[in-house]
């Protein structure tokens, strides 16, 4: 079995996130990272591998993104994809989620993965819908939410969370599979696996490289279109009630309970 992990450079989680004015996109001049909910689809690949029930040949690491993210690449392989694959190109920029599924199928197609994993969502854009679109693109079956995954007769038996509980599903392979972060504990790198990590292969892919049409991604190819963006309400401040007296201070509080209908 041949895996593909979907990957992302992400602004950090401490980093104020904000829209540039200019272009209509997420400013990504801060610290970045690598996607957190892509590191429980790495896990679940190693997961598979390291079970047995199925050979894993290889494992892949997959990204779109500028230069920078191979970053997020060095990260995915030192958690332990074997290679990875970055498909960077001028042409891609601005483009949308249905655009960037193209691209990144377009990019899949190029490999043949028996499976490809990705997190549920990025923590940026928060879309959810990546994978389903890749798979359709690809036409494969696509799973999301998934917290358990098994090996059964070449195909996946998956365990996936909701609305009103969990779905069990078989799905046959190649699959499309969007895990959910509650699926693993993600490991912690090695030393000797970050020291490494560039030193395993990364190809580097332009658009015309991975046949994409350059009418259907980018800006122009997106059909998405910016309109604008503000900033939300400022919160009001809170009231503290400070503990002087304590049975004043728990009428003060049953009191404002009181008001809001609370109680």
């Amino acid at each position: 079995m041949k895996i593909c992990v979907l990957v992302k450079e992400v602004p950090d989680a401490g980093v104020r996130k904000r829209i540039d004015p200019a272009s209509g996109r997420l400013d990504r001049s801060g610290e970045r990272t690598l996607n957190p909910y892509d590191t429980h689809a790495i896990e679940a690949a190693m997961v598979l591998r390291e079970g047995g029930e199925v050979e894993v040949s290889e494992i892949v690491a997959v990204t779109m993104g500028p230069e920078g993210a191979v970053r997020a690449l060095h990260k995915a392989v030192s958690l332990g994809a074997d290679r990875s694959v970055h498909l960077c190109d001028e042409a891609l920029v601005g483009s949308d989620v249905a655009a960037t599924g193209y691209a990144l199928a377009a990019a899949l197609e190029r490999e043949q993965p028996d499976l490809v994993l990705l997190g549920q969502q990025s923590d940026d854009g928060e879309c959810y819908t990546v994978g389903a679109i890749v798979a359709d693109h690809l036409r494969m079956p696509s799973l999301t939410q998934v917290i358990k995954l098994d090996v059964v007769d070449g195909g996946l038996r998956c365990e996936r969370q909701a609305e009103y509980g969990y779905d069990t599903v078989e799905v046959a392979l190649p699959a499309v599979v969007s895990v959910g972060d509650a699926i693993n504990e993600p490991r912690y790198p090695s030393l000797k696996a970050i020291m490494g990590a560039k030193k395993k292969p990364l190809a580097t892919l332009s658009a015309a490289e991975a046949g994409i049409d350059p009418g259907r991604v980018g800006a122009g190819g997106s059909g998405a279109v910016w309109s604008g963006a503000q900033e939300p309400p400022a919160k009001p401040a809170g009231q503290i009630i400070e503990d002087e007296d304590t049975d004043a201070t728990v009428a003060q509080i049953i009191a404002w309970l009181e008001q809001r209908k609370l109680i």
